[in-house]
């Protein structure tokens, strides 16, 4: 048999052997989800996060927010840029299976000694004292993917690009969550302004009563201390109040992408409706929505295919070379077909044998790296339940807390009325409608600061549960 088919029979069984895999998968944990969530109704099967953007947050203040900010946003923008750039290196590892190819074109003179062999030879054979040689070859290199090394690359290439897909998605639920959050909390201020303005009038009316008792000689100037003291902490959350919108406002153009400035508002806090009736759904479903989860189980994916890298990297490998092309002393003759034509076939397989333990140690240390993925999808499984199921708890509390400090709030509004009607008829004091005003103003603060607790929880859940996508 002739040397050639030798080299057809060992490439035909690459082929073959091409199929091998020399390492096992492990597969993503099942027991890391758990069958419902805490706090959860069992009976729901339908996640809230299945609801579109636009559908779940109807407030067109917010929906134009975060849609200039997943334009605009520059965290996403990066995210964006870092799929383009693992999707060109995925494209080039598809590639993997082709071979090398090369061109190369080189033409030499030399002037050898006269007494040296070459010179010598030169002199007698080729009349002439110097030895030219040009040389043009196609040169081709492969490697046949005996193990399922580069298939393992391509496949950690891929799970790498999807990783950044899912990144992308992770950083846009976050921003969305934000804008909103961000926006109910510029409600609130501006309710917890007109509260504390309102209750500001209040304090001018019941000092200027005060005064006039006192010109009376009905109180003396303690009383009116006292009434001055209690306006003034209503003044002092006026600036406050108003210095911490502007900073929400900068914050949210920022976010946005846009320079600090004004963030209009058609809305108002009373008139912003807390969702009812939020489902999480069961935690598989969670899982299989949430991009930070599905980012983990596609490390699980890249830390497989890294294994079974570095496990091929210690059997034979098989490596095909070709090169042909033309050659010849003259430069007249070069191109001269087919007698300055050549061309070389060669093969060979290299078992590594001894690599001062390099490729084992790196064999090794790519299982415990799989090893601490799987650990690390099991964590980030753990804390995207507990998100879920602190929401869940969040929303069915404040509910009762909302409810509760409502009724507060109407009895001591109640209380202001009826101290004033009873001061003016002296027949309550002075320190009992400044105790009354300022219960008043601490529950309709705390009233406010409720249902933004409300609205934000009802935005996490949604986040939490791979809403926003």
């Amino acid at each position: 048999m002739k040397s050639h088919n030798y080299l057809y029979i060992v490439l035909f069984a690459a082929i073959i052997a091409g199929g091998c895999k020399v390492s096992k998968d492990i597969a993503k944990p099942a027991d890391a989800v758990p069958v419902a969530f805490r706090g959860g109704q069992t009976a729901d099967t339908v996640s809230v996060a299945i609801l579109e953007l636009k559908e779940f947050i109807s407030e067109p203040d917010i929906q134009r927010l975060i849609d200039t900010a997943l334009l605009k946003n520059y965290d996403l923008q990066l995210a964006v840029k870092n799929i383009e750039a693992s999707e060109l290196l995925f494209k080039q590892s598809r590639l993997g299976n082709l071979p090398a190819i090369n061109l190369q074109v080189t033409a030499n003179s030399s002037r050898p000694s006269d007494n040296s062999l070459n010179g010598l030879s030169a002199s007698e054979f080729l009349k002439t004292s110097h030895i030219e040689d040009y040389n043009a070859n196609l040169g081709l290199s492969w490697e046949a993917d005996i193990w399922g090394k580069i298939r393992s690359q391509k496949q950690a290439a891929l799970a790498t690009y999807l990783q950044t897909a899912e990144v992308k998605k992770a950083v846009q639920t976050r921003i969305v969550a934000s804008v909103a959050q961000g926006y109910y909390r510029l409600l609130m201020m501006d309710a917890q302004l007109a509260i504390a303005k309102k209750n500001l009038s209040l304090n001018d009316s019941t000092l200027n009563i005060i005064h006039m008792q006192f010109d009376a000689g009905q109180v003396t100037s303690l009383a009116i201390q006292q009434a001055e003291a209690q306006q003034l902490v209503a003044a002092q959350l006026i600036p406050l109040l108003e210095q911490n919108i502007t900073l929400q406002e900068n914050a949210l153009r920022i976010l946005t992408g846009q320079l600090p400035g004004a963030v209009e508002r058609l809305s108002s806090l009373e008139k912003t409706k807390v969702p009812e009736h939020l489902s999480a759904g069961l935690p598989s479903a969670m899982v299989g929505r949430r991009p930070d989860v599905k980012s983990a189980e596609l490390s699980l994916a890249v830390a497989n295919a890294k294994v079974g890298i570095s496990k091929a990297s210690l059997y034979p490998s098989l490596s095909i070379t070709a090169s042909g092309g033309l050659n010849s002393f003259k430069a007249s003759n070069w191109l001269n077909v087919p007698a300055s034509l050549f061309g070389v076939v060669g093969g060979g397989i290299t078992q590594p044998i001894f690599q001062r333990k390099q490729l084992k140690t790196q064999y090794e240390l790519a299982k415990i790296d799989r090893e601490k993925v799987v650990i690390q999808f099991r964590q980030s499984v753990l804390n995207a339940v507990g998100e879920v199921s602190d929401e869940l708890v969040k929303i069915e509390k404040l509910k009762s807390q909302y409810d509760i400090s409502a009724k507060r709030v109407g009895t001591l509004q109640q209380a202001v009325k009826n101290a004033n009607l009873l001061f003016k008829n002296g027949m309550a004091t002075y320190l009992e409608v400044i105790t009354a005003q300022s219960n008043s103003l601490q529950s309709e603060l705390e009233l406010a600061s409720i249902k933004t607790a409300q609205l934000s929880a009802s935005v996490e859940l949604y986040r939490s549960l791979g809403g926003g996508i």
